[in-house]
């Protein structure tokens, strides 16, 4: 699928997070859900939230969306900038700073668990994003280094866990194959 295609279907879409347009992008780890995220950000005025920065470490896979609610999607749909203190994964816990998420025509929140079911009903567009375990594994080797092979591989047994209990690539209006 094109880029300018997407970016065409999320411009056209009703608002359902106040005057925000929401966009989730799901898939599993090393799918290409940032890369997905920073190409869209840059063909059309959005913010971008990755998930990564709302999880409370290794152990925190799918606890986020609270946080999520609360700091940044709550505040967006009243009009008004979220904010939220980012996970800094070298010290292990979240940083003393806040960054603020102004309100936008476009809000993008990316990672693994963001096109679940508590989101889908205020998203203007739910896109899943997957590639083939090999694909995947080596973008992941790649991006965070041998040292976190272990704990990818929980992770991913994780996803698999939940992306069948919440049917989300089922339920998305797109679903994309990055295997490129």
């Amino acid at each position: 699928m094109k880029l300018s295609t997407l970016a065409d279907w999320i411009v056209s879409a009703e608002p359902r997070l106040g005057k925000t347009r929401l966009v989730l992008i799901d898939g599993p780890s090393g799918s290409g859900k940032t890369t997905l995220a920073y190409a869209l950000s840059g063909s059309l005025p959005a913010e971008v939230v990755h998930t990564d920065d709302l999880l409370d470490g290794w152990d925190d896979q799918f606890t986020y969306w609270e946080r999520l609610e609360r700091q940044i999607l709550a505040p967006i749909a009243a009009g008004e900038p979220g904010r939220y203190r980012p996970y800094d994964w070298d010290e292990h816990g979240f940083a003393d700073e806040w960054i603020t998420v102004p309100v936008s025509d476009v809000l993008i929140v990316e990672g693994v668990g963001a096109a679940r079911a508590e989101g889908r009903g205020r998203a203007s567009l739910t896109i899943f994003v997957d590639a083939p375990l090999p694909v995947r594994e080596a973008r992941s080797l790649a991006r965070d280094g041998l040292a976190m092979q272990e704990q990818l591989r929980a992770w991913r047994k994780h996803e698999e866990l939940h992306f069948a209990a919440d049917a989300t690539a089922w339920c998305a209006d797109v679903v994309i194959g990055s295997a490129a």
